[in-house]
């Protein structure tokens, strides 16, 4: 189930994963920290969206029913999109880090991973304007 904000300013993050825990929890933090979100439950629930354009960072769990995150990552690369991607997994290992890192992500974390980590990856991302 998707979950739209309204008002929301854009750009806003995606949080594509299966688990409903994962994704309430993680939009929960995400929010808390003053983003806008919007949750998938699937790779292919967020490319039929129309949320892509929208979306200033991707994240993404690695394994997923369906398209992996790697397919995800693949697909939106193969498109030509440069959306920062973090990926948050359970089951991660050297190899899928490495072709998550190579092909563009900007993180890649094992859950149960780090408030401070994620925020500081998100202050790269969408770093503070100058003043």
């Amino acid at each position: 189930m998707n979950d739209m904000e309204k008002d929301t300013n854009f750009p806003f993050i995606s949080v594509v994963d299966d688990d409903k825990s994962v994704r309430d929890a993680t939009s929960g933090l995400l929010r808390s920290l003053g983003y806008a979100v919007r949750t998938f439950n699937s790779a292919e629930e967020f490319l039929d969206s129309g949320a892509i354009a929208q979306s200033g960072c991707l994240i993404t769990d690695l394994s997923m029913p369906g398209r992996s995150g790697l397919e995800l990552q693949s697909e939106l690369n193969a498109m030509g999109l440069t959306l920062p991607i973090i990926f948050v997994t359970g089951f991660g290992s050297e190899p899928s880090r490495a072709q998550a890192i190579g092909g563009g992500a900007v993180a890649f974390f094992s859950k149960p991973f780090s408030e401070d980590l994620l925020t500081e990856c998100l202050a790269r991302v969408f770093p503070a304007p100058a003043t």
